[in-house]
């Protein structure tokens, strides 16, 4: 019988999608249910503006997010050093769907993230990321071809499918359609995975079978 499936979009510069990571895995065993995971590449300039141009109250969130983003981490045992700048992670993005491709996943996204904000890794050098897909047995040349080939239009459009279902951000995860945003929605998604029909009363005069 086919598993229920849920697509979980993330970014590993995210300190949210990090601390969820945890969770998101669990739901194999405890609902049930494949994960398909996929890069959502946050582009921060475009929804948070240039760094100059950033109030104080934007600064104080900041600040409380990633506070908030710790306390989670330090609850599992994570270690979460603030980023040193702004990344584009299309390279990490990239490395994920070369992993897949390869047999490759678990070890590579535990990796990424791990190193990423343990100050171990930059996440948009190539040659980094090639480390990487080395390290956990890949080929470091194969996957730089990828990145010079195919990798930013497969990538580009997994971003165009995201957003044509909703997602703004990360991390999001998609059952039947429904978009659940943020580690705090997981309980919200878990009910539905065990009984989908609580969606008409979730959503009300919204819900469209």
């Amino acid at each position: 019988m086919e598993k229920p499936k849920v697509r979980i979009y993330t970014d590993y510069k995210s300190p949210y999608a990090y601390v969820a990571n945890k969770r998101l895995f669990e739901l194999e065993e405890s609902c049930g249910v494949e994960l398909e995971w996929l890069p959502y590449t946050l582009r921060i300039p475009e929804f948070m503006g240039t760094v100059e141009g950033r109030t104080p109250h934007f600064w104080r969130k900041v600040r409380y997010s990633y506070m908030d983003a710790r306390r989670f981490a330090n609850a599992q045992g994570l270690t979460m050093k603030g980023p040193r700048r702004i990344y584009d992670a299309f390279y990490s993005s990239a490395g994920m769907l070369f992993a897949q491709r390869h047999g490759l996943f678990r070890p590579y996204h535990d990796m990424v993230f791990r190193r990423f904000w343990n100050h171990e890794l930059e996440i948009d050098e190539l040659s980094e990321i090639a480390g990487v897909i080395s390290a956990i047995g890949g080929s470091a040349d194969a996957f730089e071809a990828y990145v010079n080939g195919p990798a930013r239009a497969e990538h580009d459009r997994i971003i165009d499918e995201a957003e044509a279902l909703g997602v703004f951000g990360v991390p999001s995860m998609v059952f039947n359609g429904e978009l659940f945003w943020g580690g705090d929605r997981i309980d919200l998604l878990i009910e539905r995975i065990r009984n989908p029909q609580s969606i008409a009363l979730a959503l009300g005069s919204r819900h469209r079978t």
